[in-house]
């Protein structure tokens, strides 16, 4: 919500030296999230003003362009006569009208510069200015000619057209719903610098009377609905501008009269109108819910196929309009436009989001009515609407008017005078909780040590006792409430996964990985892109009722689409050397699925619920996954870097393990994404599979954006640490010295040397300390199509020193074992 700060003190007393950024920091610490205060026009500097136009010449330009050349009254300015000599393109305005006229030195939005400068044949003095060129919307077809005739040539333009405003942009919460209008921000504004609050809500909703045009409601989505008939407006008449630049400030386009009357009331009050042209409807006007097969053509010329759980306006004959987020094109205000019957109700908060959630059509009303709308602000705002066509649009308000339901009730909360002091553990007494509650508007009734509380009508989000809790907390300051550190229970600490988990990511980030955290988000597009097939089990999607957006509609069953994103996003900002990685639970669907259940928000769910809830999402493991590309080690003067690949991948995965005392086998293997042959396979020393890591498909990466030969790595972290030795199963350090033994073998190119190590491994026995491949060899020594695997085996007994003949005989065991597993031969030379 934008909100001017010359609106905001209509409402408000604000101070007259008060600015934007004082009263910006007013309103973070009273709870609201002010974002941005925009000083707009603090750019504009220079001779901006008023001019009128004396005479003018037209010339036709040696291209064909008609110019005119103008004389223009700019009052005195360095004691000349105050006519200056302008040239200009636009040809909407006459001799005697009064324009804006930017002259030599003046400095416009966009750091745009004037000076007089020759065009046309002609030096212009200056420059006659259109709204687009003053900020004032994006109108550069003609220049922008003011209807004040009594205006002074030569004074100042910028305080006449207000060019120069504080805007504090505030991202309004969904329980501030009251904050989307000028009236709300000012209420907050006065309740936090302690001042006089006006409120532009002056009327109270009459009992229900149906004298004017006739209103039938059908659903008990719409409790209230308030219609006015204006007759005889003028459509032709231009907005105030004042109006429109208020409009323009608040971040909406000025459109029309009529359309800008009911945005402007909408932005001051936050309530949403509407207004129909009274002479395309067709009978009364019926809220009800939509019928199988019906459609509507919205406002922006789109058809629509309506659901029957949508709220609908409609009359004889058909829908028109989508209550709470959009009118329809039959009953549009046009140019012809003589007589309107205004909207002002008040729906349903669920079923409008859902509407737009549905429809995907978010629009201002829909934004204000999901939050929540201050019923009784309906019939204050239909009537100011109507008084403001009326007072600019010529028209004449009829006295029979229509009010059908009634403001829905509020529930009241009883809760004890000490519950605050007990939650915020600060001292709040009886006397301050109940003027601090009374200063937001509820009504407290004091029962000596219980109060009980009614909300005010723009509030429906105060339902439980520690909502108001939380808004003492707030008009008292969070900030002068003393943190208070809770004292840890004895005897408890982190638990064997949580220990491993930072174990894990310690030994990672010491590696180089970056951790990020991304959405648990999918597509099927994602596991399309990946290859997936159709039996793997990444294909049983859990899928989100009211996803965050379309395009995601699924909880992620693989860590590496979210990574791969995170990749491209700092790929397309020059980060071209990646190492990430991510912890985080992904989630496997039963089959069949379950529904879950869906709860009310009004209390905690109960201990069943919350079962329910998460045996519906099915299997849910920790994934450990990275993606790595560009260079692992960068070029210097040593010499080349070492580009990061398949081996910085698998090491990835090791280096996991061995974290938390595991040592994992791998084998070459082929699952996608990864590339048929540059992909290892990793198992527990039980043989279970626990994850892949290697170099990338071609075709994933051209799908994905990414780097061709892009590596990756996802394994089951869970299964990981389910596996990992406990304390009791980790070997004591011997203190007998360490026997050493080398050994090379000769194998086909084909054979893994995973597949070596593991013969050796499996064949030296307990002994066996510890084992490495430090060098591997191809060449015309050892023949074509062989290659030559060199080890570093580590022997050590926990209870005697090793004798040269049982190394060597442990030694040659292994060797044994991996020329019966493997065919290999060993090098002797």
């Amino acid at each position: 919500m934008r909100a001017p700060l010359r609106w905001l003190r209509e409402s408000a007393a604000l101070p007259d030296d008060l600015d934007g950024r004082t009263l910006a920091e007013a309103l973070i610490r009273a709870g609201l999230e002010v974002e941005t205060v925009d000083h707009v026009g603090e750019e504009i500097a220079g001779p901006l003003v008023i001019g009128k136009v004396l005479a003018y010449e037209v010339e036709v330009h040696s291209n064909g362009k008609p110019i005119r050349w103008c004389q223009v009254d700019v009052g005195p300015h360095n004691h000349d006569s105050g006519s200056r000599s302008v040239v200009c393109g636009a040809h909407n305005f006459e001799v005697g009208d009064v324009v804006v006229v930017a002259l030599p030195g003046t400095v416009l939005p966009g750091r745009f510069a004037i000076s007089a400068r020759r065009t046309y044949g002609h030096v212009s003095d200056g420059m006659i200015c259109s709204p687009k060129e003053l900020g004032l919307g994006d109108d550069h077809t003609g220049i922008l000619v003011l209807d004040e005739p009594d205006l002074t040539p030569g004074s100042d333009a910028v305080p006449v057209l207000d060019l120069r405003e504080d805007v504090l942009d505030i991202a309004v919460t969904p329980d501030r719903g009251y904050c989307l209008s000028i009236r709300g921000i000012a209420r907050e504004a006065a309740q936090a610098m302690g001042i006089a609050f006006n409120d532009p809500v002056d009327r109270v909703v009459p009992v229900e009377t149906t004298n004017g045009y006739p209103i039938e409601l059908q659903s008990d989505a719409c409790p209230l609905f308030v219609a006015l008939t204006v007759t005889g407006i003028d459509p032709s008449r231009p907005s105030p501008r004042w109006l429109a630049r208020r409009v323009q400030l608040a971040g909406m386009r000025s459109i029309s009269l009529a359309v800008d009357i009911t945005n402007y009331v909408m932005l001051e009050t936050g309530q949403p109108i509407h207004a129909y042209d009274a002479d395309l409807l067709d009978g009364p006007i019926v809220v009800r819910k939509a019928g199988e097969g019906e459609k509507l053509t919205t406002l922006d010329d789109v058809v629509r196929p309506l659901h029957t759980n949508d709220l609908l306006i409609t009359d004889a004959s058909g829908p028109i309009g989508l209550a709470g987020v959009m009118g329809g094109a039959t009953t549009e205000l046009s140019l012809s436009t003589r007589n309107v019957v205004i909207e002002a109700a008040h729906f349903d908060a669920m079923t409008i989001a859902r509407t737009s959630r549905r429809h995907k059509l978010s629009s201002e009303a829909s934004r204000r009515f999901e939050r929540g709308v201050d019923p009784e602000a309906s019939y204050a705002a239909a009537h100011r609407v109507a008084e403001l066509l009326v007072e600019h649009a010529g028209g004449t308000l009829l006295a029979a008017e229509t009010v059908r339901g009634t403001v829905p009730g509020r529930p009241s909360t009883t809760i004890s005078d000490t519950l605050p002091t007990q939650i915020l553990g600060t001292d709040v007494d009886h006397s301050s909780v109940v003027r601090l509650l009374e200063a937001i508007g509820a009504t407290v009734t004091d029962h000596g040590d219980r109060l009980t509380i009614t909300p005010p009508s723009w509030r429906p989000d105060l339902k439980d006792p520690y909502d108001y809790v939380e808004e003492v907390g707030r008009l008292i300051g969070f900030d002068t409430i003393e943190p208070v550190v809770p004292t840890a229970p004895v005897g408890r600490g982190l638990t064997r996964s949580q220990r491993a988990r930072r174990a894990i990511n310690a030994a990672l980030a010491a590696r180089g990985f970056v951790e990020v955290l991304s959405f648990s988000f999918a597509s099927i597009a994602d596991l399309d892109a990946m290859g997936i097939p159709s039996d793997d089990q990444r294909r049983r999607l859990n899928k989100i009722v009211n996803p965050l957006s379309e395009a995601s509609p699924y909880l992620r069953t693989s860590l590496l689409p979210g990574l791969f994103a995170a990749a491209v996003r700092n790929l397309s900002r020059g980060n071209d050397d990646l190492a990430l990685f991510e912890a985080g639970s992904v989630f496997f669907a039963d089959d069949p699925q379950t529904a879950a259940p869906r709860p009310p928000v009004t209390q905690r769910p109960s201990a069943e619920e919350l079962a329910a809830i998460d045996r519906a999402l099915g299997q849910q493991p920790r994934h450990l996954g990275a993606v790595l590309t560009g260079q692992w080690q960068t070029d210097s003067w040593e010499g080349r870097g070492v580009t990061a690949g398949w081996q910085q991948a698998i090491a990835f995965v090791e280096a996991a393990g061995l974290a938390i005392g595991l040592r994992l086998d791998r084998r070459a293997a082929e699952y996608p994404p990864w590339h048929p042959g540059r992909c290892a396979e990793f198992t527990l020393p039980t043989g279970e599979r626990i994850g892949y890591a290697g170099e990338l498909h071609p075709d994933v990466c051209t799908a994905f954006g990414l780097p061709f030969r892009t590596a990756a790595a996802e394994i089951d972290l869970d299964a990981l640490i389910a596996a990992a030795p406990t304390m009791g199963d980790i070997p004591a350090i011997s203190g007998f010295p360490v026997a050493k033994e080398d050994v090379a073998l000769i194998v086909d190119e084909d054979i893994p040397a995973a597949a070596v190590e593991r013969a050796l491994r499996a064949g030296a026995g307990p002994l066996l300390e510890s084992i490495w491949l430090f060098d591997v060899y191809t060449g015309p020594q050892i023949g074509k199509g062989k290659k030559s695997l060199a080890y570093a085996l580590r022997f050590r007994a926990a209870d005697r020193t090793l004798t040269d003949a049982e190394a060597a005989d442990a030694r040659d065991a292994g060797v044994a074992a991996a020329v019966q597993r493997t065919g290999a031969v060993q090098r002797t030379v």
